[in-house]
């Protein structure tokens, strides 16, 4: 199979017309008519994943995260992402994101169901065509029963395998409409506050915004930008193993970039 082969079949599920304006996804890097025996998928193209990618004579690395983002005039060894791309191309591997398309028809339901939500609802639209299909990045929806701030903290940990979480709220209040956005989550503030949300589960909250949510009465439950998304490598591989037959697939192990000390 070549890589555009192995595209289509993403595309089919994730197209690219779902990302969002500001995004850059699809094949980045390397050859469409590459043939594909193996590929390698990760949240990030950082040096240890290209690397593992190389190692494992992948021919194709998939990640959500984009490696290149905002135009780029030169690619040359003299920064870190020129580096990257010259060894990619050098070792021949095919490089594909694919990030808010995977967020809304991906990331949003999948993390919605893991946290078991009950009617669960987009959280905010980011796209709706003519038939009136709605798309969007996030979930919002009910646990099975009302729990309080520091039960539902438990629950993510538990759900996501985290060692622990930030918390804006008070930890005893009772919460039950639970909006979930993977990633960072603070332009999705004031969608869950419109909708209702006791309390909103994402990454990337920072002071400001995690107190101000809290003014408001919506608490917040930050897991981290990796801690929520790095289901995602999972995801893929089990459905392009599932749709690639007789074609390797890898996901990278879950490694935390960061540690608390």
């Amino acid at each position: 199979m070549i890589c555009r082969e192995v595209i289509d079949i993403i595309e089919r599920r994730y197209p690219r017309e779902y990302a969002l304006g500001w995004d850059n996804v699809g094949l980045l890097a390397g050859r469409d008519d590459k043939e594909v025996g193996c590929i390698y998928i990760a949240l990030d193209a950082s040096d240890e994943v290209i690397h593992a990618a190389v190692e494992q004579e992948a021919d194709m690395l998939i990640t959500h995260h984009p490696l290149i983002f905002s135009g780029m005039k030169r690619i040359t060894n003299e920064d870190f992402i020129g580096r990257r791309i010259l060894e990619l191309i050098r070792s021949d591997v095919s490089y594909y994101a694919m990030h808010t398309n995977y967020d809304v028809m991906g990331m949003a339901s999948r993390s919605g169901d893991l946290m078991g939500l009950k009617e669960p609802e987009v959280l905010e639209v980011t796209y709706e065509d003519r038939a009136e299909k709605t798309e969007g990045i996030g979930r919002i929806g009910r646990l099975e029963k009302a729990v309080t701030l520091r039960q539902c903290c438990e629950r993510v940990k538990q759900t996501f395998g985290l060692g622990s979480v930030r918390v804006f709220g008070d930890p005893e209040c009772m919460v039950e409409r639970l909006a979930i956005c993977p990633g960072s989550g603070k332009s999705v503030i004031k969608a869950a506050l419109r909708k209702h949300a006791d309390v909103l589960v994402t990454g990337d909250i920072g002071h400001h915004e995690g107190i101000d949510a809290k003014a408001q009465g919506l608490a917040v439950i930050d897991a981290g930008h990796y801690g929520l998304e790095y289901i995602f490598a999972e995801d893929m591989r089990g459905y392009l193993a599932h749709e690639l037959e007789g074609v390797r697939v890898m996901a990278a192990p879950v490694r935390h970039p960061f540690v608390t000390v």
